[in-house]
C-alpha cells in the first residue's frame, strides 16, 4: 500500500464510507456517551458539552463496531464497549493536553486552555473513572482485561516518554515501544474488544490488525507535525520540535545529517521556547536528510502488515471497511 495524499474532502468521504456497514450502531454510540458520562454536577456538564463537541470521527469505535460484525450483526453490548474505547480515548487527549500545556485540539481550545490545568485533569480522570464503572457494570471479564491493559501500556508510555533525559538519544526502538504503548495499545484494544463480543473466531487476526493500523496511525500522525500546517491539523506545525519531543521523521535524519546540521538541532534542544525560525530550519535539515521519507517507508510498511492480517477474514462489508482504515489512516488530513 503505497501512501499518497487525497483532498480533506475525499478523506471525508472516504471515513464515511468506512463507517457505512455500522453507522446505525455508530450513531447510537455517541447517544451511550452521553449516558456514560453524565452527571449532575454544572461544571462537569460544562466541560462534557465541550469534550462531546470536540470528540473527534470516533474512529477506534468505528473498528471495534466492524470487528465485532465480520461474521454478523454486532450485539447491543458492542455500542456500550464502543463508548468505552472512545471515553478511553477522550480521557487520555485531556491528560496529554493538560500534560504538554496544549491550548489546541483538533482547531477547538482543549479543557486546559478553556477551563484550567486542574479541571483538565480532574475531568480526565472522571472521563477514566465512568468508563472504568461501565465496564464493571458489564461484567465482561475479557473486555475489561483488554481495556485495562491497554490503559496501563498508555499511562506506561507516557512516563517514559517524561522519563527520557537525552532525547536526541532516542532511537527507532525507543520510539516503536513508546507509539506501541501510547497509540496502537488502544486500537489493539478496540479491535480485540470487538472480536470478543461478536467474531472470537477471528480475534488473533483482528488484534494483530489493529496493533498495525495504530503502529501506521502514529507515524503518519507523527509525519503532519512536519507536513501540513496548523489549518490543516488542528494544531501548531513544529508542536512536537517546539516541545521538544523527537519521532520517527527526526530519528531517521539523524542517522544521516553531518555535525553542523547535528549542531543545528542540538540548538533548538537546548533553548526552552525554540523560535519559529529555528522550528523551520530543523523540519528542512529532516526533510533534506531523508526523515520524511523514510517515515513514510515505515508507516507504508506497517499498513501492508495490517493488510496481511485481514488476509484470512471472510469477504464482507465490515473486512472490505477495515481494508479501507488502512489508506484513510495514512492519508487522513486532522
Amino acid at each position: 500500500m503505497t501512501l499518497t495524499t487525497r483532498t480533506p474532502s475525499a478523506l471525508a468521504s472516504a471515513l464515511r464510507d468506512i463507517q457505512a456497514p455500522v453507522r446505525t450502531d455508530l450513531s447510537a454510540v455517541s447517544q451511550e456517551l452521553w449516558r456514560i458520562v453524565s452527571a449532575d454536577v454544572p461544571l462537569v456538564q460544562e466541560v462534557q458539552q465541550h469534550l462531546m463537541g470536540m470528540k473527534g470521527k470516533l474512529f477506534r469505535p468505528t473498528l471495534l463496531l466492524l470487528s465485532a460484525s465480520i461474521d454478523s450483526a454486532p450485539p447491543r453490548k458492542a455500542i456500550t464497549l464502543a463508548a468505552i474505547i472512545e471515553l478511553i480515548h477522550l480521557a487520555t487527549l485531556v491528560h496529554d493536553d493538560a500534560v504538554d500545556h496544549s491550548v489546541l485540539r483538533r482547531g477547538m481550545p482543549t479543557v486546559n486552555a478553556l477551563f484550567s490545568h486542574q479541571v483538565s485533569v480532574i475531568m480526565g480522570d472522571y472521563l477514566y473513572l465512568r468508563a472504568l464503572r461501565e465496564l464493571v457494570t458489564l461484567g465482561d471479564l475479557e473486555a475489561m482485561r483488554a481495556i485495562t491493559f491497554a490503559s496501563n501500556e498508555m499511562t506506561l508510555g507516557e512516563i517514559r516518554q517524561l522519563a527520557a533525559f537525552d532525547a536526541l538519544a532516542f532511537s527507532e526502538r525507543d520510539y516503536e515501544t513508546l507509539i506501541r504503548a501510547k497509540t496502537a495499545s488502544l486500537f489493539m484494544a478496540a479491535c480485540d474488544v470487538g472480536a470478543l463480543c461478536g467474531t472470537p473466531r477471528h480475534r488473533t487476526a483482528l488484534t494483530r490488525f489493529g496493533e498495525r493500523l495504530g503502529m501506521a496511525f502514529q507515524v503518519a500522525d507523527d509525519l503532519l507535525d512536519y507536513t501540513e500546517p496548523q489549518e490543516m491539523t488542528g494544531k501548531p506545525s513544529g508542536l512536537d520540535l517546539k516541545e521538544h519531543k523527537v519521532t520517527l521523521p527526526l530519528i531517521a535524519a539523524l542517522r544521516e545529517m553531518d555535525a553542523g546540521a547535528r549542531v543545528r538541532v542540538e540548538a533548538l534542544f537546548a533553548s526552552a521556547e525554540p523560535d519559529d525560525e529555528a522550528i523551520a530550519e530543523v523540519v528542512g535539515i529532516v526533510r533534506q536528510h531523508g526523515g520524511l521519507e523514510y517515515a513514510r517507508r515505515r508507516a507504508d510498511q506497517f499498513s501492508r502488515e495490517a493488510e496481511d492480517a485481514l488476509g484470512e477474514l471472510p469477504d464482507c462489508p465490515s473486512r472490505a471497511a477495515l481494508l479501507d482504515a488502512i489508506s484513510y489512516v495514512v492519508e487522513r488530513r486532522w
